[in-house]
């Protein structure tokens, strides 16, 4: 029963935020009768909320308990102020993102009035290949990953990069410059810059982290704002450090 309501807390996603009974059991596989007996006792514990118009969200006390991940819990606080300094200087939408297996989930966003609208929010999952801070992700990332991101990228925008080839170039091109950037290739009318933030190991350094900008799309600077996120990438890597030292 464990793993079934599990399957029913997963239907939920960014996509998904508010879902009915049907449709809860359609996305997590599990009986309609099975379905509405789990929804009742994750909304009783405080898993999951029920709205006056039937449907499901998520409830308070599972969100609690999420910020509680250390991904969240240290990574957040040690790179808020850092982004907060970014996003001063800009006016533009700044976010700190870290990979969970093909996907870049975003844990951190401040944004503003002047920032262009992005599909980016906290607790989002977007492709690695289609956004800035995906690219420095994956360039980072074992080769297993990389090999089932270019064997199957999915177009999200007519300006994606979806030929492998062209997918591998960029990797390259990131790798030896030390920052990525996009245009139009997640959300139309935006570009971005990312750049990795990293933290010394005892195996070297590793990227922990990207740290990226969300400008429009005309914005013909975007290599200028590079060394402003370097900056504040090396800032949050020597948090980091220093936490992880610590403890």
């Amino acid at each position: 029963m464990t793993s079934r309501a599990l399957d029913v807390l997963g239907a939920f996603d960014t996509g998904h935020p508010r879902l009915s009974l049907s449709e809860v059991a359609a996305r997590s596989g599990t009986p309609v009768t099975t379905a509405h007996r789990l929804l009742a006792e994750l909304v009783a514990w405080g898993a999951l909320a029920r709205r006056d118009d039937g449907r499901y969200e998520i409830g308070q006390r599972l969100w609690e308990l999420g910020l509680l991940a250390p991904v969240h819990l240290e990574l957040r606080q040690v790179a808020a102020p850092f982004l907060l300094d970014v996003h001063t200087a800009t006016r533009d939408a700044v976010h700190l993102a870290v990979r969970e297996d093909t996907t870049a989930l975003y844990v951190e966003r401040i944004s503003g009035k002047r920032a262009v609208p992005t599909v980016s929010q906290v607790g989002s999952r977007l492709p690695l290949h289609a956004t800035a801070v995906g690219k420095v992700l994956l360039a980072s990332a074992p080769d297993d990953v990389v090999h089932r991101v270019l064997r199957a990228p999915t177009r999200e925008t007519p300006y994606t990069v979806v030929d492998p080839r062209r997918l591998t170039r960029d990797l390259v091109d990131v790798r030896r410059s030390g920052w990525a950037r996009t245009a139009e290739q997640m959300s139309l009318g935006a570009a971005a810059v990312a750049v990795p933030v990293t933290v010394e190991r005892a195996g070297g350094l590793v990227v922990v982290a990207a740290l990226g900008i969300v400008v429009p799309a005309h914005r013909r600077d975007l290599g200028r704002l590079a060394p402003l996120l370097q900056v504040a990438a090396r800032g949050i890597g020597r948090a980091v450090g220093a936490a992880e030292q610590a403890r």
